[in-house]
């Protein structure tokens, strides 16, 4: 049922003349005539009566003016929300993040955003790349910030954020940290503390430094911090990110070698994002 049809019936029902109630509608009074007799044709029952220049609700006018009053409320109500939404940031937010991104890059994003948006109901889970994309799909998380893929298909979509260049480190003490420069097949002949298979940052160092079969990997861990801890005690090199790597730490000249990954948000192309999620969305694009 058109809606502007029943605005036309409860105007005129209002107004009790054809001409008054096009005028408070803005509309000419051949329009509002048209309008009810489509609403009349539609029921199949008068709702007018038309005596002269006047006109008198029919008993179904009478009967229909409760529930149309009703229909056109929660209409108006429903418009309201929406233009609420539309400039006001309030809900739920459920998003997810690697440890590495929720430890080391959202503190300062997430102080900016509880300032701002007090009303949103943050509940952030820390989870894998792969995970991420699978609750994305499911529709139970909104969007999720993690380790990005270098091509992402449908119904993915991503906005990188920040590059993270990543470095071979090992302890201070480390045999390796005594040569100058280090070749891949040298790296080799050390256990290495390295990123979990299947992970798109382990993706990036395998290609980077050609790690074979012959590579003896000591440890396999997607928790940054545990890889770090491991290699500050001289149990082996590893790579970290930039960001993570301190005087604890010496850095491996690799001749030849360069990685780096991007962090970013990673979306369902074709869902409608909330008010709290696009906030945030709009804080990371301003930290970039």
């Amino acid at each position: 049922m058109d809606i502007q049809n029943i605005r036309a019936f409860l105007m005129v029902s209002e107004t009790g003349s054809f001409s008054r109630a096009a005028e408070k509608l803005f509309i000419t009074q051949p329009a509002i005539s048209k309008r009810i007799s489509t609403l009349e044709f539609s029921l199949d029952c008068q709702l007018f009566d038309r005596l002269g220049k006047n006109i008198q609700l029919t008993q179904a006018g009478e009967a229909l003016i409760p529930s149309y009053q009703r229909i056109l409320d929660e209409i108006n109500e429903s418009e309201r929300i929406i233009s609420t939404l539309r400039t006001s940031v309030s809900g739920h937010l459920r998003f997810g993040t690697s440890h590495h991104i929720g430890l080391h890059r959202l503190p300062p994003i997430l102080r900016q955003y509880t300032r701002d948006f007090p009303d949103v109901e943050l509940d952030i889970q820390f989870m894998d790349s792969e995970q991420a994309a699978a609750l994305i799909l499911k529709g139970t998380i909104e969007l999720a910030l993690i380790t990005l893929p270098d091509t992402t298909g449908k119904p993915f979509s991503t906005l990188p954020i920040w590059t993270d260049p990543m470095e071979c480190v090992a302890a201070n003490d480390h045999a390796l940290s005594k040569q100058k420069t280090i070749t891949r097949k040298q790296l080799s002949r050390h256990g290495v503390l390295i990123q979990s298979h299947s992970t798109h940052t382990r993706d990036i160092i395998d290609h980077a430094l050609k790690l074979d079969s012959e590579t003896k990997i000591i440890m396999e861990s997607n928790y940054l911090e545990t890889i770090k801890a491991m290699i500050q005690n001289g149990l082996g090199w590893g790579v970290l990110p930039e960001s993570m790597i301190d005087d604890s730490l010496h850095r491996l000249k690799i001749k030849g070698v360069k990685m780096e990954r991007h962090l970013g948000i990673l979306l369902h192309a074709s869902r409608t994002l909330s008010s709290p999620a696009n906030a945030l969305l709009e804080i990371l694009k301003n930290s970039k």
